[in-house]
């Protein structure tokens, strides 16, 4: 197919095969598909039990091809956020950078994620869809390309955490989490601080991070926090019988 790999990206996902159980891939729709490449990626579908498709900037035409002719339906809306970092803030007192960070039970304890789309589409839900964020967590620990800001309480207990990384000339927040037993504001705020700080001193010169569309908490934080909003993907979940 002539310019498909400037169309889609699709790639089988070995990591979600083996922790669900069915054969995962992924396709990221990078732009209006014409009907011969959207032939040519159906039949690419049909090697797969579960198939992951991103259609970015939610093309209204990819929309139209998936809808008309697949049972995909809408998992999630993924909502990506940037922020320019133009100069250096002061390192929050109650907060460390990390990296290649051990094992930590108090991090796994207060990572209760409300929005997911592992949980909200009822055949990963089955297959272990709960725990992806702990074995994501999990993973992380030990990892050279893996930091943590770290958020810590009068008595030294963390009671927020952000896990970041850095990838083509930007710093990735993966995850962040708020012990929900704190009542004292300010500990997100806080620990974004740290993070841009981090990155500021590594000499990058932007974050950014997604989140769901009915996200709407972490929505408002990220704008308030000086976040722009740059894309809105769709989520479409393939299963074939």
């Amino acid at each position: 197919m002539k310019n498909i790999k400037d169309a889609v990206t699709f790639n089988e996902l070995k990591w979600d095969t083996e922790f669900f159980g069915v054969s995962s891939s992924k396709a990221i729709l990078h732009r209006p598909l014409t009907l011969q490449e959207w032939d040519e990626l159906k039949k690419r579908f049909k090697e797969y039990k579960y198939i992951s498709i991103m259609n970015k900037h939610s093309e209204p035409i990819n929309a139209q091809l998936i809808g008309k002719d697949t049972s995909a339906f809408l998992a999630d809306v993924n909502m990506q956020f940037e922020k320019k970092i133009v100069s250096s803030n002061e390192m929050p007192t109650n907060v460390t950078i990390q990296q290649i960070l051990e094992k930590n039970e108090q991090i796994i304890q207060i990572s209760d994620f409300q929005f997911s789309k592992f949980t909200e589409d009822p055949e990963l839900a089955k297959r272990g869809g709960d725990k992806i964020y702990r074995q994501w967590l999990i993973n992380s620990f030990g990892q050279p390309d893996k930091f943590y800001a770290l958020s810590r309480n009068e008595n030294g207990d963390i009671n927020g955490f952000i896990l970041f990384s850095y990838s083509d000339g930007s710093c990735v927040i993966e995850l962040i989490a708020v012990s929900k037993k704190e009542t004292k504001g300010g500990i997100g705020t806080s620990l974004f601080k740290a993070v841009e700080q981090a990155a500021h001193q590594r000499g990058y010169s932007k974050i950014k991070v997604g989140t769901q569309v009915r996200n709407m908490g972490a929505i408002n934080f990220y704008h308030k926090v000086g976040c722009k909003q740059i894309g809105c993907h769709q989520v479409y979940h393939l299963w074939n019988s």
